[in-house]
């Protein structure tokens, strides 16, 4: 059985499953998006991300043509068409279908896609044995430009930094906010470990509010370890204990190295280990079945 994928209330089949050429999101990358995971059968936090998904998009002035109890149902039919348990689900929403200007005002109908797919970003090497990463050149996007909470189509800040990390021979890289303080990797959030506690970069220093990011931190306050939302330096993170990563598709990779200097004894770290741990265990009760 092939790939079905959602679009506006109809099934395609993975080869079949087309958008206008004149769609905004194809044109402008006028859209908003959510990747969301599945474990045996879990959506995990599905309410989390759908509740972003709306706030992304209410921000950009898009009104998603369903509600989201209608878009959760949505979601899990879509489970149960592809069979999948286990699964990285693609939930998009576009302005849909307009003329070749800017005006949102010629779209007259938002395209809704949800797609069920797999996805690996980081080898099983990676996950046990850790990252190197890089600082690149390409800042985040400043709040009064385009704000990083709004998860959107238009994905070429994150892009452009993604072809540094690449040319730099590495996986990921971090992202400097204008004022050159740490806010986040081109796809995953960041965290440090030093002592005892936890650290992490605040949301106005050009964060997105990562679910999983909120995982570990809601983590953290259960097993009672220190966590610390604060304005973080390269500095910091190079004297940092242990080093590690969080988003949907990555969940939680270590990193050992940082622009040529070992993070700790350059191997993942005790705490690292910890909240994978306690993660792996958060996604086999924190969800919805479907």
């Amino acid at each position: 059985m092939g790939l079905k994928i959602y679009i506006d209330g109809k099934y395609y089949q993975k080869e079949d499953a087309k958008v206008s050429v004149f769609d905004h999101g194809l044109l402008y990358g006028d859209g908003v998006f959510e990747g969301i995971r599945t474990y045996d059968g879990l959506i995990f936090k599905l309410k989390e991300h759908i509740d972003r998904l709306y706030q992304s998009a209410h921000a950009i002035m898009l009104e998603i043509p369903m509600a989201k109890d209608e878009m959760v149902e949505a979601v899990k039919k879509t489970l149960r068409e592809n069979e999948m348990k286990d699964a990285y689900i693609r939930l998009i929403v576009t302005r849909g279908i307009g003329d070749l200007g800017l005006d949102p005002r010629k779209c007259s109908k938002p395209t809704v896609i949800i797609i069920t797919d797999k996805i690996k970003l980081y080898s099983q090497e990676f996950c046990e044995k850790g990252l190197e990463i890089v600082t690149i050149s390409t800042q985040r996007n400043i709040h009064e430009s385009v704000n990083p909470q709004i998860k959107s189509l238009n994905y070429l800040n994150n892009i452009l930094a993604k072809v540094e990390a690449i040319n730099a021979g590495v996986e990921e890289a971090i992202m400097l906010n204008s004022e050159g303080y740490v806010a986040e990797c081109t796809g995953d959030n960041i965290f440090m470990v030093k002592g005892d506690a936890l650290y992490t970069p605040p949301i106005h220093s050009g964060v997105l509010r990562g679910i999983t990011r909120g995982a570990v931190i809601d983590i953290a306050h259960l097993k009672e370890i220190p966590i610390h939302e604060e304005v973080l330096t390269r500095y910091d993170l190079f004297n940092a204990d242990e080093m590690f990563l969080t988003g949907t598709a990555a969940e939680i990779i270590p990193v050992i190295k940082m622009d040529r200097r070992k993070i700790g004894d350059g191997k993942p770290g005790k705490m690292t280990a910890k909240l994978i741990t306690e993660f792996h265990k958060l996604t086999k009760v924190d969800g919805v079945r479907f």
